[in-house]
């Protein structure tokens, strides 16, 4: 798609994230259009940068996790401790649309990069800070990563089931889905903008952003109901043929219907424990016994879920990773784009999930190699800086700039 078709286009971003929620979200920004000016400290950028897995032997700032959610991104390391630090960032946002930031409450004022230092030299930026419990709240300045939000939100609880003891989740779910919630929150208020001239202050929270994604427990518990968390009724995940498949028969009321008639199981529908969705519920544990030992019955996995597609159950296999990546569905889709990599040659990321006018977006640029790769670039060309002056920055160490030629060739 062309940079003029994207619905981003023209909007510039002052990036002020690191680690994944903010990054995740400018990273969405990017694939729709906007520019994104991501701020790094000299020397060590970006937090992630020294994360799992490494590109390039010899270096430690160049791992995957960082590749994949700054791609697209303009790197420009600036000092926020210094006082010309500062007065880069403001001269930034003077001609910036949007400003993020992902650190603990009181650390943008103390950096002097606020919403209201911003908003006095741009009166109408929409400024969006993401946090793990928000702004205000006797919680806004406990430290927060997914792990430790989802243990406090409740959501560990309702995972654990019957399961010993709660365990940490592999999905980082409070940082995406915040993410999220911020990415659509500045697009509204672009548009607000763009009708009233006003810009905006948002606050986005990882706690509530994850409770939100909760679909039974809090609805009923907010209303005298019972907690609602795992084993989930009408979910299974079975070994069947040395592998694992999941269905479900919840969610729609013709699924229930649809498995007694592939099990062959009719009477099941008059049983006194399963006559009502609510005994369904109230007796899980022998139900998906049933169930079980009906999938149990087939020879490969391949065969049950081949019987649960026919019957127009849903269904799948439980699969890894790579075979995930070696599907043709999402090669199909364009999910999996590489960007260059002067020492790699190209790096496979994934793309935004969602297409616009039919085609997948994903980075139209690479992350940057160098913490502050694209300073020169930034400061010379969006702000007008003198040659002289960027070079004096350099010196002193407000600024740093590595000049392209440094970079090794792609291979």
């Amino acid at each position: 798609m062309r940079s003029d078709d994207l619905p981003l286009t023209g909007v510039t971003i002052l990036d002020f994230t690191r680690v994944l929620a903010g990054p995740y979200c400018t990273r969405l920004l990017c694939d729709l259009g906007a520019r994104v000016v991501k701020i790094e400290r000299p020397g060590e950028g970006d937090d992630m940068r020294r994360g799992y897995l490494q590109l390039e032997p010899g270096r430690a700032d160049q791992s995957t996790y960082f590749t994949r959610v700054n791609a697209g991104k303009e790197s420009v390391a600036v000092d926020l401790a210094r006082a010309e630090g500062r007065a880069i960032v403001r001269d930034l946002a003077r001609v910036a649309d949007v400003a993020v930031e992902n650190f603990m409450p009181g650390v943008v004022a103390r950096l002097g990069c606020d919403y209201e230092t911003l908003r006095a030299v741009k009166p109408d930026i929409i400024y969006c800070s993401i946090s793990g419990f928000g702004q205000t709240g006797p919680w806004r300045s406990r430290p927060a990563f997914a792990h430790i939000i989802n243990a406090i939100s409740g959501l560990m609880h309702l995972e654990q089931g019957d399961e010993p003891a709660p365990r940490a989740s592999n999905l980082q779910a409070a940082d995406v889905l915040a993410a999220t919630h911020a990415t659509t929150a500045i697009m509204g208020a672009l548009i607000r903008r763009s009708r009233t001239g006003r810009g905006a202050y948002l606050d986005v929270s990882m706690l509530e952003a994850l409770i939100a994604a909760d679909s039974v427990a809090y609805a009923a518990v907010l209303n005298g109901g019972e907690e609602y968390g795992n084993p989930r009724p009408g979910m299974v995940v079975a070994p069947v043929g040395g592998r694992f498949v999941a269905t479900q028969f919840v969610g729609a009321p013709q699924l229930w219907t649809r498995l007694l008639a592939a099990m062959g199981r009719p009477e099941l529908d008059r049983d006194p424990r399963f006559d009502t969705s609510e005994k369904r519920r109230t007796n899980w544990p022998e139900l998906r016994r049933i169930v079980e030992a009906w999938l149990a019955t087939f020879p490969t996995a391949e065969a049950a879920l081949e019987a649960l597609a026919a019957a127009r159950i849903p269904c799948a296999p439980v699969l890894r990773p790579a075979e995930v990546i070696a599907e043709p569905h999402l090669a199909a889709r364009g999910f999996f784009p590489t960007v260059p990599h002067p020492a790699r040659g190209a790096v496979r990321v994934t793309a935004s999930p969602f297409h616009v006018d039919g085609e997948p977006l994903g980075p139209r640029a690479p992350a940057a190699y160098r913490v502050g790769e694209h300073t020169r670039a930034v400061l010379g060309g969006l702000l007008d800086y003198p040659a002289a002056r960027i070079d004096e920055l350099c010196r002193s160490g407000v600024i740093e700039a590595p000049l392209v030629q440094e970079f090794p060739a792609s291979s």
